[in-house]
């Protein structure tokens, strides 16, 4: 299950990263975005959603979220 099929409000722990692009996996590990980390998708619009992770708040788009499995 990916970030885009979670509901929002619940928190969930990250599996993993399902992308072979390096630098995209560097960004998402510089937010702090990695296995076993929680995470909790706050809002959801038409083209991202807002996410919280480690106490910060994140607008990512639809391309990211899929790509972090949950």
């Amino acid at each position: 299950m990916n970030l885009m099929q979670a509901q929002e409000g619940t928190e969930y722990i990250i599996r993993g990263i399902a992308t072979e692009d390096e630098e995209l996996n560097a960004f998402l590990f510089s937010l702090g975005c990695y296995s076993g980390e929680p995470i909790t998708v706050v809002s959801r619009k038409k083209k991202n959603c807002v996410v919280s992770i480690k106490d910060a708040r994140y607008n990512i788009d639809n391309q990211l979220a899929e790509a972090i499995l949950i």
